[in-house]
């Protein structure tokens, strides 16, 4: 699906730098940089040193030129790649030389937009490619490259075809009721639906547990008022980011920062201090709390190891206990250094005014322990709902199931194999047709 247009833009990030590049594709491409260089002939697929020039013949730049051919590039266009110096002023100009020779401006995502329409990527290598610009670990750079490589590709296609499978199925029971057919179809049936559901239901729970690995872990600081958490927050960023005083509900607010922490960036949250109060800003403020540590991945529990428990402590217990299986909790007491007066189970002790590395290596080791397993997983919220509804119609084909009602459950499957397809291409009706013909010689 090759447009005529041939679009231009500037891959590298703005600003300073040693080199950035200029890429076209389109029709125009090898037109546009013959006329560049002042050149009759380019040598396809290598790399050549080149002067560039403006419309009045004056130099702009030397750069590297690669010439690829449609289909074999990117795009699946005629593609042409400019290496140039770096900096704010040369790949500008280039790229304006460049649009006056004939291209155009490319919007965000076009390249990639292409790629997909030319069939050389699908959705899921296209979402990847997004994601993996964006990564902040070592491990979603691995999972991220395993989709680019085809992995959810080839999941959602194997999945498909099962789904397409039962589909012909229920198809062929409609419409050639007087043909013979399996025994125990309606059992046959019943059981690849479960077989499917299982398998995406298993991927949308790994998925789901994972996305710390994608997003980067979100990690909220709770506590009562004083016992230390913007302190805590300032030593692990290693700077002053947060006010700290001994004014209970100095923090009225959430504050967030990154910091890496092994190979992973997290989230820090310091949140306002929960206790009950009078004061109405305050309890907004406790109120986004309570939010941060639902949105948070781990939580970190925090108590003043050198003050006397009290309801206060109690309430942050009580938390602890509601959400210690939904969240990673670890628990610790601040200002060792004092005498202490109140100590918890199995928590961490620490004092932020002198170390808290003994925290680092715990939270490293927590999210270290989200290791990356061979199940394939799901690295967008689009591609999580996508599953999840696609179990939701999967789980509404087994009631008419049991009455043989088998319009509705192919009705129900559709449903379910357009959700599924939706991560990676469209799905055609024709598909199943194919399979259903094919699998049980019909129609001959």
């Amino acid at each position: 699906m090759s447009t005529n247009e041939t679009i231009a833009a500037i891959a590298t990030a703005s600003g300073v730098g040693s080199i950035a590049i200029i890429r076209l594709s389109g029709e125009n491409s090898l037109i546009i940089l013959k006329k560049l260089t002042n050149k009759e002939h380019v040598t396809l697929r290598y790399a050549t040193l080149s002067k560039l020039y403006n419309s009045k013949s004056e130099l702009l730049d030397e750069a590297i030129c690669i010439y690829f051919k449609a289909p074999h590039s990117f795009t699946a266009e005629d593609v042409v790649e400019l290496q140039c110096h770096g900096g704010v002023v040369v790949a500008e100009l280039i790229l304006k030389r460049v649009l006056e020779l004939g291209a155009r401006l490319a919007q965000p995502g076009e390249f990639s937009k292409r790629a997909f329409l030319n069939g050389r990527i699908d959705l899921s290598e296209a979402e990847a490619i997004a994601k993996l610009i964006e990564s902040k670990s070592e491990d979603a750079v691995k999972i991220l490259t395993r989709q680019m490589r085809g992995e959810l590709k080839e999941y959602v296609y194997s999945t498909r075809e099962e789904m397409l499978e039962v589909l012909a199925y229920c198809e062929v029971s409609i419409d050639y009721a007087e043909e013979d057919l399996p025994q125990s179809l309606i059992e046959q049936i019943e059981e690849k639906l479960n077989n499917i559901k299982t398998h995406l239901t298993t991927t949308l729970r790994v998925s789901q547990s994972r996305q710390g690995l994608m997003q980067g872990f979100k990690v909220s600081i709770v506590g009562k008022p004083n016992v230390g958490k913007s302190s805590l927050l300032n030593a692990l960023l290693s700077f002053n980011r947060a006010i700290v005083s001994d004014i209970a509900g100095t923090t009225r607010d959430t504050i967030e920062e990154s910091v890496k922490i092994g190979s992973h960036l997290i989230r820090l949250v310091d949140t306002a201090g929960i206790r009950q109060t009078q004061d109405s800003i305050e309890k907004i403020g406790i109120e986004r709390s309570i939010e941060a540590i639902e949105n948070s991945e781990i939580v970190i529990a925090l108590f003043d190891g050198s003050r006397v428990q009290d309801d206060e402590d109690r309430i942050i217990l009580d938390l602890i206990e509601k959400y210690k299986d939904e969240k990673s909790v670890i628990t610790v007491t601040n200002k060792s250094d004092l005498k202490q007066e109140f100590e918890i189970e199995n928590a961490l002790k620490l004092s932020c005014k002198s170390s808290v590395e003994e925290l680092v290596k715990k939270l490293k080791a927590l999210m270290d322990s989200q290791n990356i397993s061979d199940e394939i997983m799901l690295v967008s919220l689009r591609q999580i709902e996508a599953v999840e509804k696609c179990v939701e119609a999967i789980n509404e084909t087994f009631e008419p199931l049991k009455n043989q009602e088998l319009e509705f459950v192919s009705f129900h499957i559709n449903d379910a194999i357009k959700l599924l397809s939706s991560i990676s291409r469209p799905y055609e009706y024709d598909e199943m047709l194919d399979k259903m013909f094919g699998s049980f010689c019909l129609g001959k």
